[in-house]
């Protein structure tokens, strides 16, 4: 191990200076006019920085539905490599760019609330938070930079003090209004063509900064070129544990709320220094709607808010001002960002007092996710081999709880010949034969409150950690110790109080639990079957015996040299294992020469592999004529030869190799698979 002072020399090393004297930068106000000049996007509004933060990340635009949507790379978290990543909800995520989009450009959005509504656990809290961390990080490179500044005055002691804006204000804000007009209309003229945005002055002063601005005003006569001497510029680096650009405020009990922690309070100790309390450099500019001027503040819970703050909001959005105790209205320029949940936006909803309120909010829905793939996203985040390297998850295991939780958000289809589980595999994007891509639009649109209700991703989450640090002895948990957990927590689930709920989750967890089985036993079957020497040849009889039926020829037996006809039986065989019924065998045999013709006019050859239904049709057929053989059921008895031990083997390896089980995870496996097919269910 390295020494102490061998670390602090590494440390030393790793330090960026250069980047650190960057982010300090200070100068004079004509020093910032020039870097206006050079690159005027230092004045953007607040909504202009948050945009402009996000689709600086690039996006890609894909179609579901038929309707064309923008995956915005902003919400995969770069800045912190997927941590806080925001999966399956890209259409509303839209929205909400768009909402930004619209206030960046100045269509009136940028005077109203965006809340954030959805169920507990539906990822309002990480886009907030997301929000957050992109405009801090933003602020910290050259296209996000921007500048405040800070006034070099005497105090009442006659001895030089640092005063900082307090409320992170544009330098522009100190060009006198008279002639502000004029300058920046010049400034504006020449101004690059790709420049989307004018430059201007988004908030005035301050009191503190107006009152120490007019008081030098007086000093020297209005000379405001030795005003702004005592003026010095840096760069604004965004904080949220400094507060600098970014508020949070979470409301406490009615009790203890007070609208001084929105707009500042009076500092009783300046008070003596400075004779009044009217004087605005004895008051404190620290409430969450100050330190996060030109940035965003996020009100966690924000229908919460007592009816004082409300007043305080509702300034703040329609005005953009805020009204500090004592002080005139005071002008901010930041993005006011608030998530609720269903109960509390029903009261808003129900309120004819909140109708203010209303009319200043646009709704941003944050439901939950009702993609399988995008679920599963969630949990292999927080539960993968880089995390647990004692503990192994036995394969499907995710997949299992991200599937009952998926099924308890849908809504019953009103097709009456389509399962809750299909109209989960549609959503995911699988194929179910009857049902196209218009039936999938059609069940959302049918289905408008979707993904408002069901079982939180919270909940999924502490069941998988609860099955993790369990007492059991096993090094590795499988699908149905979680299913255990899913069940055994809904007796005492806090946001559940309905039986009838409560028994609808549980049946879904028997469909999950036959949907599991399923899966399994083809995944045992296909580990059986998978002899590819064994497939190729099988298919390769059967494609031979198909060409010779649609051409209508003979073909040869290869042991006894004679031409005879195609062989129905073992054709038949093969389809019904994908449940092709005998009217429709010919329409399936010319779509497979047809699929084989199409691949020859590319150049490229056929191969049981590239057609998924063949494919799982020649499994089920192999594994059909060796069960016998392997005599898995042999498990179940403890009574098997040397030679059916080596053949379980070969099994029990190839479900290691090519699924990703362990050694016991997969004993396991087919121990319960065999009890399955000794009951002679085999389907």
């Amino acid at each position: 191990m390295r020494s102490g002072s061998e670390l602090i020399s590494k440390i030393n090393d790793l330090q960026d200076k250069k980047k650190y004297q960057e982010l300090s930068w200070e100068g004079s106000l004509e020093d910032y006019l020039d870097i206006v000049a050079v690159n005027p996007k230092v004045t953007r509004n607040a909504f202009q920085r948050m945009y402009d933060m996000i689709v600086t990340y690039g996006s890609e635009e894909f179609y579901e539905y038929k309707k064309k949507i923008t995956r915005h790379n902003f919400f995969n978290d770069p800045i912190e490599n997927g941590k806080d990543s925001v999966y399956g909800i890209d259409l509303h995520l839209m929205k909400l760019v768009r909402v930004f989009k619209s206030a960046a450009m100045g269509y009136g959005t940028e005077k109203r609330i965006t809340l954030l509504h959805g169920p507990v656990g539906s990822a309002k809290s990480t886009i907030a938070r997301m929000l957050k961390k992109g405009l801090i990080h933003y602020s910290k490179t050259p296209e996000g930079a921007l500048y405040t500044f800070s006034w070099n005055i005497e105090n009442s002691e006659g001895k030089e003090e640092i005063f900082a804006s307090p409320m992170n204000e544009d330098p522009l804000s100190l060009i006198p209004i008279d002639v502000r007009g004029q300058i920046l209309d010049e400034i504006n003229a020449n101004l690059p063509e790709d420049m989307k945005y004018k430059v201007g002055v988004h908030a005035e002063l301050c009191p503190a900064s107006r009152f120490i601005f007019n008081d030098l005003m007086k000093k020297y006569s209005g000379d405001w070129t030795k005003v702004i001497k005592h003026v010095k510029v840096k760069r604004l680096i965004m904080s949220e544990e400094d507060r600098i650009g970014i508020g949070t405020f979470q409301p406490k009990d009615e009790k203890n709320q007070d609208s001084t922690e929105l707009t500042g309070d009076i500092n009783y100790r300046k008070i003596a220094e400075y004779g009044s309390d009217s004087d605005p450099r004895a008051f404190n500019f620290d409430g969450e709607f100050n330190i996060a001027n030109r940035g965003m503040i996020e009100f966690i819970e924000i229908l919460k808010l007592d009816v004082a703050f409300l007043y305080d909001l509702l300034g703040a959005s329609q005005e953009r001002k805020i009204k500090p105790k004592k002080f005139a209205q005071t002008d901010i320029d930041e993005v006011i960002l608030g998530h609720t949940n269903e109960p509390e936006y029903k009261k808003l909803q129900n309120n004819e007092f909140m109708e203010a309120l209303r009319d200043r909010t646009i709704k941003i829905d944050v439901p939950y996710i009702t993609k399988l793939k995008d679920e599963i996203k969630i949990y292999e985040r927080d539960f993968n081999s880089e995390k647990l390297k004692k503990k192994h998850i036995a394969p499907h295991t995710i997949e299992v709880a991200a599937m009952w939780a998926v099924l308890t958000r849908l809504e019953q289809p009103k097709k009456a010949n389509l399962t809750l589980l299909q109209k989960m595999k549609l959503y995911n994007g699988q194929s179910v034969t009857g049902f196209t891509e218009d039936n999938v639009k059609e069940l959302r649109k049918e289905a408008i409150r979707e993904g408002m209700q069901g079982i939180s991703p919270r909940y999924i989450q502490d069941k998988i950690s609860n099955a993790l640090v369990s007492e059991l002895e096993e090094d590795y948990i499988n699908p149905f110790m979680i299913m255990s957990e899913l069940e055994s927590g809904l007796k005492n689930h806090s946001l559940i109080n309905n039986e009838e709920e409560k028994s609808r989750y549980r049946e879904l967890l028997a469909v999950v639990r036959e949907e599991y089985e399923n899966i399994i036993k083809s995944e045992v079957q296909r580990a059986i079957s998978a002899d590819e020497d064994g497939i190729s040849q099988l298919s390769s009889n059967y494609i031979d015996n198909v060409k010779a039926y649609t051409l209508k020829e003979k073909i040869k037996n290869k042991y006894t040299g004679h031409d005879e006809e195609p062989d129905e039986r073992l054709m038949r065989s093969i389809e019904e294992k994908i449940d092709i019924p005998d009217n429709r065998k010919e329409d399936f045999r010319r779509e497979i020469m047809n699929y084989i013709g199409a691949l020859a006019v590319e150049g490229k050859k056929f191969s049981y592999s590239t057609n998924a239904r063949l494919q799982k049709a020649l499994e089920l057929k192999l594994f059909e004529d060796r069960k016998d053989s392997i005599k898995l059921t042999s498990l179940v008895s403890n009574a098997m030869d040397e030679k059916t031990q080596e053949q379980i083997d070969i099994v029990k390896n190839r479900l290691i190799k090519n699924y990703g089980y362990t050694d016991a995870s997969a004993t396991d496996i087919l121990n319960y698979v065999a009890s399955i097919f000794a009951r002679g269910d085999t389907k």
